[in-house]
Protein backbone atom coordinates (compact mmCIF):
# COMPACT_ATOMS: atom_id res chain seq x y z
CA UNK A 1 0.00 0.00 0.00
CA UNK A 2 1.36 3.40 -0.97
CA UNK A 3 2.12 6.15 1.50
CA UNK A 4 -0.94 7.99 2.84
CA UNK A 5 -3.36 5.43 1.33
CA UNK A 6 -6.46 4.90 3.45
CA UNK A 7 -7.32 1.24 3.98
CA UNK A 8 -9.86 0.04 1.45
CA UNK A 9 -13.42 -0.60 2.60
CA UNK A 10 -14.08 -3.13 -0.19
CA UNK A 11 -12.04 -5.23 -2.59
CA UNK A 12 -14.33 -3.95 -5.35
CA UNK A 13 -13.03 -0.53 -6.39
CA UNK A 14 -16.50 0.75 -7.34
CA UNK A 15 -17.96 -0.35 -4.01
CA UNK A 16 -14.99 1.12 -2.17
CA UNK A 17 -15.47 4.51 -3.79
CA UNK A 18 -19.21 4.47 -3.12
CA UNK A 19 -18.59 3.64 0.53
CA UNK A 20 -16.03 6.44 0.85
CA UNK A 21 -18.36 8.91 -0.79
CA UNK A 22 -21.29 8.04 1.46
CA UNK A 23 -19.13 7.99 4.59
CA UNK A 24 -18.07 11.50 3.62
CA UNK A 25 -21.70 12.59 3.73
CA UNK A 26 -21.59 12.20 7.51
CA UNK A 27 -19.95 15.63 7.89
CA UNK A 28 -23.30 17.20 6.94
CA UNK A 29 -25.55 14.65 8.62
CA UNK A 30 -26.43 12.73 5.45
CA UNK A 31 -24.86 9.48 6.65
CA UNK A 32 -23.90 7.57 9.79
CA UNK A 33 -20.57 5.72 9.41
CA UNK A 34 -21.44 2.86 11.74
CA UNK A 35 -24.69 1.94 10.05
CA UNK A 36 -23.06 2.11 6.62
CA UNK A 37 -20.13 -0.13 7.50
CA UNK A 38 -22.43 -2.59 9.27
CA UNK A 39 -24.78 -2.70 6.28
CA UNK A 40 -22.09 -3.48 3.69
CA UNK A 41 -20.01 -5.85 5.80
CA UNK A 42 -19.94 -9.27 4.22
CA UNK A 43 -20.94 -8.10 0.72
CA UNK A 44 -18.74 -10.07 -1.69
CA UNK A 45 -16.49 -8.43 -4.25
CA UNK A 46 -18.76 -9.33 -7.18
CA UNK A 47 -22.07 -9.83 -5.38
CA UNK A 48 -24.04 -7.06 -7.05
CA UNK A 49 -27.43 -8.28 -5.87
CA UNK A 50 -26.22 -8.26 -2.26
CA UNK A 51 -24.73 -4.80 -2.77
CA UNK A 52 -28.09 -3.45 -3.91
CA UNK A 53 -29.95 -5.27 -1.13
CA UNK A 54 -27.62 -3.92 1.57
CA UNK A 55 -28.26 -0.31 0.63
CA UNK A 56 -31.97 -0.80 0.00
CA UNK A 57 -32.47 -2.44 3.41
CA UNK A 58 -30.49 0.35 5.08
CA UNK A 59 -32.68 2.90 3.33
CA UNK A 60 -35.82 1.06 4.43
CA UNK A 61 -34.72 0.89 8.06
CA UNK A 62 -33.70 4.54 8.14
CA UNK A 63 -36.91 5.64 6.44
CA UNK A 64 -38.91 3.76 9.07
CA UNK A 65 -36.94 5.59 11.77
CA UNK A 66 -37.74 8.91 10.10
CA UNK A 67 -41.44 8.15 9.81
CA UNK A 68 -41.65 7.07 13.43
CA UNK A 69 -39.91 10.25 14.59
CA UNK A 70 -42.16 12.41 12.41
CA UNK A 71 -45.30 10.76 13.77
CA UNK A 72 -44.10 11.39 17.31
CA UNK A 73 -43.46 15.05 16.55
CA UNK A 74 -39.65 14.84 16.68
CA UNK A 75 -38.98 17.04 13.66
CA UNK A 76 -35.20 17.29 14.11
CA UNK A 77 -34.77 13.53 14.35
CA UNK A 78 -37.15 12.99 11.45
CA UNK A 79 -35.28 15.45 9.26
CA UNK A 80 -31.94 13.78 9.97
CA UNK A 81 -33.22 10.28 9.30
CA UNK A 82 -35.04 11.28 6.12
CA UNK A 83 -31.83 12.85 4.79
CA UNK A 84 -29.80 9.72 5.53
CA UNK A 85 -32.47 7.48 4.04
CA UNK A 86 -32.45 9.54 0.85
CA UNK A 87 -28.67 9.16 0.58
CA UNK A 88 -28.83 5.39 1.16
CA UNK A 89 -31.62 4.87 -1.36
CA UNK A 90 -29.57 6.88 -3.86
CA UNK A 91 -26.77 4.30 -3.67
CA UNK A 92 -29.38 1.58 -4.10
CA UNK A 93 -30.72 3.36 -7.22
CA UNK A 94 -27.27 3.33 -8.80
CA UNK A 95 -26.76 -0.31 -7.80
CA UNK A 96 -30.14 -1.29 -9.25
CA UNK A 97 -29.39 0.61 -12.46
CA UNK A 98 -26.35 -1.60 -13.06
CA UNK A 99 -28.11 -4.93 -12.55
CA UNK A 100 -29.03 -7.16 -15.48
CA UNK A 101 -32.60 -7.04 -14.20
CA UNK A 102 -33.28 -3.45 -13.21
CA UNK A 103 -37.00 -3.95 -12.77
CA UNK A 104 -36.95 -2.35 -9.33
CA UNK A 105 -35.32 0.86 -10.52
CA UNK A 106 -38.46 3.00 -10.65
CA UNK A 107 -39.71 1.84 -7.26
CA UNK A 108 -36.29 2.32 -5.65
CA UNK A 109 -36.05 5.84 -7.02
CA UNK A 110 -39.57 6.53 -5.73
CA UNK A 111 -38.32 5.59 -2.26
CA UNK A 112 -35.42 8.00 -2.65
CA UNK A 113 -37.87 10.71 -3.68
CA UNK A 114 -40.10 9.94 -0.70
CA UNK A 115 -37.19 10.27 1.71
CA UNK A 116 -36.00 13.53 0.14
CA UNK A 117 -39.50 14.97 0.34
CA UNK A 118 -39.62 13.98 4.00
CA UNK A 119 -36.36 15.82 4.59
CA UNK A 120 -37.63 18.95 2.82
CA UNK A 121 -40.84 18.85 4.88
CA UNK A 122 -39.05 18.52 8.24
CA UNK A 123 -35.70 20.29 7.87
CA UNK A 124 -35.25 23.44 9.95
CA UNK A 125 -33.61 25.02 6.90
CA UNK A 126 -35.62 27.56 4.94
CA UNK A 127 -36.44 25.79 1.68
CA UNK A 128 -38.99 26.22 -1.10
CA UNK A 129 -39.66 23.77 -3.91
CA UNK A 130 -39.63 25.65 -7.22
CA UNK A 131 -40.37 25.02 -10.89
CA UNK A 132 -37.77 26.56 -13.20
CA UNK A 133 -39.05 27.50 -16.68
CA UNK A 134 -37.14 25.45 -19.25
CA UNK A 135 -38.04 25.25 -22.93
CA UNK A 136 -41.65 24.03 -23.09
CA UNK A 137 -41.58 22.58 -19.57
CA UNK A 138 -40.02 23.17 -16.16
CA UNK A 139 -37.16 21.74 -14.12
CA UNK A 140 -37.74 20.84 -10.45
CA UNK A 141 -35.62 22.79 -8.02
CA UNK A 142 -35.15 23.57 -4.34
CA UNK A 143 -34.27 27.07 -3.18
CA UNK A 144 -32.60 27.13 0.23
CA UNK A 145 -32.26 30.40 2.14
CA UNK A 146 -29.74 31.20 4.85
CA UNK A 147 -32.57 32.76 6.89
CA UNK A 148 -36.06 34.16 6.41
CA UNK A 149 -35.04 37.82 6.23
CA UNK A 150 -35.71 40.00 3.18
CA UNK A 151 -32.04 40.90 2.75
CA UNK A 152 -30.53 40.35 -0.69
CA UNK A 153 -27.76 37.79 -0.49
CA UNK A 154 -25.09 36.13 -2.56
CA UNK A 155 -26.45 32.92 -4.05
CA UNK A 156 -24.92 29.67 -5.28
CA UNK A 157 -26.46 27.62 -8.09
CA UNK A 158 -25.44 23.97 -7.69
CA UNK A 159 -25.11 21.62 -10.68
CA UNK A 160 -25.17 17.91 -9.92
CA UNK A 161 -23.15 15.20 -11.62
CA UNK A 162 -24.20 12.35 -13.87
CA UNK A 163 -25.57 10.13 -11.11
CA UNK A 164 -25.47 12.25 -7.95
CA UNK A 165 -28.48 12.59 -5.67
CA UNK A 166 -30.00 15.68 -4.12
CA UNK A 167 -28.72 14.49 -0.74
CA UNK A 168 -25.21 14.55 -2.20
CA UNK A 169 -25.78 18.16 -3.23
CA UNK A 170 -26.85 18.96 0.32
CA UNK A 171 -23.43 17.76 1.47
CA UNK A 172 -21.28 19.21 -1.30
CA UNK A 173 -22.93 22.56 -1.69
CA UNK A 174 -26.11 23.41 0.20
CA UNK A 175 -25.22 22.87 3.87
CA UNK A 176 -21.76 24.51 3.83
CA UNK A 177 -23.11 27.44 1.80
CA UNK A 178 -26.04 28.07 4.17
CA UNK A 179 -23.69 28.19 7.17
CA UNK A 180 -21.75 30.93 5.42
CA UNK A 181 -24.80 33.04 4.70
CA UNK A 182 -25.39 32.08 1.06
CA UNK A 183 -28.73 31.16 -0.48
CA UNK A 184 -28.58 28.07 -2.68
CA UNK A 185 -30.53 26.72 -5.64
CA UNK A 186 -30.20 23.08 -6.69
CA UNK A 187 -32.22 21.41 -9.42
CA UNK A 188 -32.61 18.32 -11.58
CA UNK A 189 -31.32 19.03 -15.08
CA UNK A 190 -31.75 16.94 -18.24
CA UNK A 191 -30.77 13.33 -17.56
CA UNK A 192 -30.51 13.85 -13.81
CA UNK A 193 -32.63 12.23 -11.11
CA UNK A 194 -36.36 12.85 -11.69
CA UNK A 195 -35.73 14.12 -15.23
CA UNK A 196 -34.25 10.72 -16.08
CA UNK A 197 -36.19 8.27 -13.93
CA UNK A 198 -39.62 9.90 -14.10
CA UNK A 199 -39.63 11.87 -17.38
CA UNK A 200 -37.08 9.85 -19.36
CA UNK A 201 -35.28 13.04 -20.41
CA UNK A 202 -31.66 12.30 -21.39
CA UNK A 203 -28.47 14.31 -20.96
CA UNK A 204 -27.58 17.07 -23.38
CA UNK A 205 -24.07 18.45 -23.96
CA UNK A 206 -25.05 22.09 -24.59
CA UNK A 207 -25.81 23.15 -21.04
CA UNK A 208 -25.75 26.83 -21.83
CA UNK A 209 -29.36 26.17 -22.86
CA UNK A 210 -30.02 24.87 -19.34
CA UNK A 211 -27.98 27.26 -17.23
CA UNK A 212 -29.12 30.50 -18.86
CA UNK A 213 -32.80 29.82 -18.02
CA UNK A 214 -31.73 28.84 -14.49
CA UNK A 215 -29.84 32.13 -14.14
CA UNK A 216 -32.84 34.08 -15.43
CA UNK A 217 -35.01 32.35 -12.84
CA UNK A 218 -32.74 32.86 -9.85
CA UNK A 219 -32.09 36.57 -10.43
CA UNK A 220 -35.83 37.08 -10.63
CA UNK A 221 -36.20 36.15 -6.95
CA UNK A 222 -36.47 39.09 -4.56
CA UNK A 223 -33.83 37.90 -2.10
CA UNK A 224 -31.11 37.27 -4.67
CA UNK A 225 -28.36 39.82 -5.30
CA UNK A 226 -28.00 39.55 -9.09
CA UNK A 227 -24.43 40.85 -8.88
CA UNK A 228 -23.35 38.00 -6.60
CA UNK A 229 -24.58 34.76 -8.15
CA UNK A 230 -22.06 31.91 -8.36
CA UNK A 231 -22.15 28.57 -10.18
CA UNK A 232 -20.86 25.29 -8.70
CA UNK A 233 -20.54 21.93 -10.47
CA UNK A 234 -19.54 18.59 -9.00
CA UNK A 235 -18.26 15.54 -10.86
CA UNK A 236 -19.64 15.56 -14.42
CA UNK A 237 -21.52 18.69 -13.42
CA UNK A 238 -18.14 20.38 -13.73
CA UNK A 239 -18.21 19.76 -17.48
CA UNK A 240 -21.69 21.26 -17.72
CA UNK A 241 -20.55 24.30 -15.75
CA UNK A 242 -17.49 24.85 -17.95
CA UNK A 243 -19.56 24.39 -21.10
CA UNK A 244 -22.21 26.86 -19.92
CA UNK A 245 -19.63 29.45 -18.89
CA UNK A 246 -18.20 29.51 -22.41
CA UNK A 247 -21.50 31.10 -23.50
CA UNK A 248 -23.10 32.48 -20.32
CA UNK A 249 -21.04 35.30 -18.79
CA UNK A 250 -23.39 36.74 -16.18
CA UNK A 251 -22.22 34.69 -13.17
CA UNK A 252 -19.92 36.48 -10.76
CA UNK A 253 -17.81 33.39 -10.06
CA UNK A 254 -17.79 29.63 -10.60
CA UNK A 255 -16.29 26.44 -9.16
CA UNK A 256 -15.60 23.10 -10.86
CA UNK A 257 -15.13 20.09 -8.58
CA UNK A 258 -12.95 18.86 -10.29
CA UNK A 259 -11.98 20.44 -13.60
CA UNK A 260 -13.19 18.49 -16.65
CA UNK A 261 -12.37 19.19 -20.28
CA UNK A 262 -13.44 16.01 -22.11
CA UNK A 263 -15.96 13.61 -20.56
CA UNK A 264 -15.32 10.93 -23.18
CA UNK A 265 -11.82 10.09 -21.96
CA UNK A 266 -13.27 8.19 -18.99
CA UNK A 267 -15.14 6.02 -21.50
CA UNK A 268 -12.62 5.36 -24.24
CA UNK A 269 -9.43 4.81 -22.26
CA UNK A 270 -10.28 1.12 -21.84
CA UNK A 271 -11.37 0.55 -25.45
CA UNK A 272 -8.59 -0.92 -27.65
CA UNK A 273 -7.22 1.58 -30.17
CA UNK A 274 -7.92 -0.77 -33.03
CA UNK A 275 -11.56 -0.94 -32.05
CA UNK A 276 -11.78 2.84 -31.78
CA UNK A 277 -10.31 3.04 -35.27
CA UNK A 278 -13.21 0.88 -36.47
CA UNK A 279 -15.61 3.42 -34.97
CA UNK A 280 -13.73 6.38 -36.43
CA UNK A 281 -13.97 4.75 -39.87
CA UNK A 282 -17.74 4.77 -39.56
CA UNK A 283 -18.11 1.01 -39.11
CA UNK A 284 -20.69 1.34 -36.34
CA UNK A 285 -22.26 -2.10 -36.81
CA UNK A 286 -18.87 -3.82 -36.60
CA UNK A 287 -17.94 -1.77 -33.55
CA UNK A 288 -21.20 -2.77 -31.85
CA UNK A 289 -20.68 -6.46 -32.65
CA UNK A 290 -17.14 -6.53 -31.31
CA UNK A 291 -18.07 -4.56 -28.19
CA UNK A 292 -21.00 -6.89 -27.50
CA UNK A 293 -18.72 -9.90 -27.91
CA UNK A 294 -16.16 -8.43 -25.53
CA UNK A 295 -18.80 -7.62 -22.92
CA UNK A 296 -19.70 -11.32 -22.72
CA UNK A 297 -16.31 -11.94 -21.16
CA UNK A 298 -16.49 -8.94 -18.83
CA UNK A 299 -19.92 -8.86 -17.14
CA UNK A 300 -18.82 -6.21 -14.67
CA UNK A 301 -17.76 -3.89 -17.46
CA UNK A 302 -21.12 -4.56 -19.10
CA UNK A 303 -22.91 -3.58 -15.88
CA UNK A 304 -20.91 -0.38 -15.59
CA UNK A 305 -21.62 0.47 -19.22
CA UNK A 306 -25.36 -0.10 -18.74
CA UNK A 307 -25.38 2.14 -15.68
CA UNK A 308 -23.34 4.95 -17.25
CA UNK A 309 -25.02 4.86 -20.67
CA UNK A 310 -28.61 5.02 -19.43
CA UNK A 311 -28.77 8.85 -19.02
CA UNK A 312 -27.49 9.46 -22.56
CA UNK A 313 -30.61 7.92 -24.08
CA UNK A 314 -28.57 5.93 -26.61
CA UNK A 315 -29.01 2.35 -27.76
CA UNK A 316 -25.83 0.94 -29.32
CA UNK A 317 -22.21 1.10 -28.23
CA UNK A 318 -21.18 3.23 -31.19
CA UNK A 319 -24.06 5.63 -30.68
CA UNK A 320 -23.08 6.03 -27.03
CA UNK A 321 -19.43 6.81 -27.71
CA UNK A 322 -20.37 9.22 -30.49
CA UNK A 323 -22.75 10.96 -28.09
CA UNK A 324 -20.23 11.15 -25.24
CA UNK A 325 -17.59 12.63 -27.56
CA UNK A 326 -19.75 15.74 -27.84
CA UNK A 327 -19.11 16.47 -24.15
CA UNK A 328 -15.91 18.47 -24.50
CA UNK A 329 -14.88 22.08 -23.94
CA UNK A 330 -11.41 21.74 -25.44
CA UNK A 331 -12.28 24.24 -28.17
CA UNK A 332 -14.57 26.39 -26.01
CA UNK A 333 -12.86 26.91 -22.65
CA UNK A 334 -10.86 29.91 -23.88
CA UNK A 335 -14.18 31.78 -24.12
CA UNK A 336 -14.73 31.58 -20.36
CA UNK A 337 -14.47 35.02 -18.75
CA UNK A 338 -15.93 34.19 -15.32
CA UNK A 339 -13.51 33.93 -12.37
CA UNK A 340 -13.12 30.16 -11.97
CA UNK A 341 -11.86 27.97 -9.13
CA UNK A 342 -10.77 24.53 -10.34
CA UNK A 343 -10.38 21.74 -7.76
CA UNK A 344 -7.71 19.13 -8.46
CA UNK A 345 -7.49 16.06 -6.22
CA UNK A 346 -4.45 13.81 -6.22
CA UNK A 347 -5.27 10.38 -7.70
CA UNK A 348 -8.24 11.64 -9.68
CA UNK A 349 -9.38 8.34 -11.15
CA UNK A 350 -11.94 9.36 -13.77
CA UNK A 351 -10.47 12.45 -15.45
CA UNK A 352 -6.77 12.51 -14.44
CA UNK A 353 -4.87 15.57 -15.57
CA UNK A 354 -7.97 17.42 -16.73
CA UNK A 355 -8.13 19.97 -13.88
CA UNK A 356 -4.67 21.15 -14.94
CA UNK A 357 -5.72 21.10 -18.59
CA UNK A 358 -8.78 23.24 -17.86
CA UNK A 359 -6.64 25.63 -15.82
CA UNK A 360 -4.24 26.02 -18.74
CA UNK A 361 -7.11 26.70 -21.15
CA UNK A 362 -8.57 29.34 -18.78
CA UNK A 363 -5.35 30.72 -17.32
CA UNK A 364 -6.51 34.34 -17.52
CA UNK A 365 -9.42 33.77 -15.13
CA UNK A 366 -8.82 30.52 -13.24
CA UNK A 367 -7.24 29.43 -9.97
CA UNK A 368 -6.21 25.81 -9.42
CA UNK A 369 -6.36 24.39 -5.89
CA UNK A 370 -4.88 20.98 -5.15
CA UNK A 371 -5.98 18.32 -2.67
CA UNK A 372 -3.56 15.62 -1.57
CA UNK A 373 -3.51 12.09 -0.24
CA UNK A 374 -1.53 13.33 2.76
CA UNK A 375 -4.61 15.38 3.67
CA UNK A 376 -6.91 12.41 3.15
CA UNK A 377 -8.35 14.43 0.28
CA UNK A 378 -7.39 12.32 -2.72
CA UNK A 379 -9.72 10.73 -5.24
CA UNK A 380 -12.55 12.05 -7.36
CA UNK A 381 -14.38 14.85 -5.53
CA UNK A 382 -12.37 14.33 -2.32
CA UNK A 383 -14.96 11.93 -0.82
CA UNK A 384 -13.44 11.80 2.66
CA UNK A 385 -12.51 15.48 2.85
CA UNK A 386 -15.69 17.44 2.20
CA UNK A 387 -15.13 19.78 5.16
CA UNK A 388 -11.70 20.72 3.82
CA UNK A 389 -13.16 21.08 0.33
CA UNK A 390 -15.91 23.41 1.56
CA UNK A 391 -13.42 25.51 3.49
CA UNK A 392 -11.19 26.09 0.47
CA UNK A 393 -13.85 26.71 -2.12
CA UNK A 394 -16.05 28.93 0.03
CA UNK A 395 -13.11 30.96 1.33
CA UNK A 396 -12.25 31.65 -2.30
CA UNK A 397 -15.88 32.43 -3.10
CA UNK A 398 -16.21 34.73 -0.07
CA UNK A 399 -13.34 36.80 -1.43
CA UNK A 400 -14.83 36.94 -4.93
CA UNK A 401 -18.33 37.90 -3.79
CA UNK A 402 -17.48 40.19 -0.88
CA UNK A 403 -19.91 43.10 -0.41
Amino acid sequence: MSQHAITRFSANSDYDYEIRTTLGFSVEGAAEPGEILAAVSGVGKWDHEAWYAAWYRLGERTLATAQKAATAGHAVSASAAYLRASAYYAVAVNAQSALADSGQLASTFAKQQQAWSGFVAHTPAEVTEVAIPYEQSTLPGWFFRADDSSAKRATVVGVNGSDGSRSSMWVACVAPALRRGYDVLIFDGPGQQSELFERNVPFRPDWEHVISPVYDFIVGLDSVDAERVALYGISQGSYWVARALAFEHRFAAAITDPGIVDVSTSWIHQIPKGLLKTLDEGQDAKFDREMAFGMKFSPDTARTWQFRARPYGTTGYAETIEAVRQYTVADLASSITTPLLILSPEREQFWPGQPEQLAELTSAVSTLVEFTAAEGADGHCQPLARTLTAQRMFDWLDDRLAD
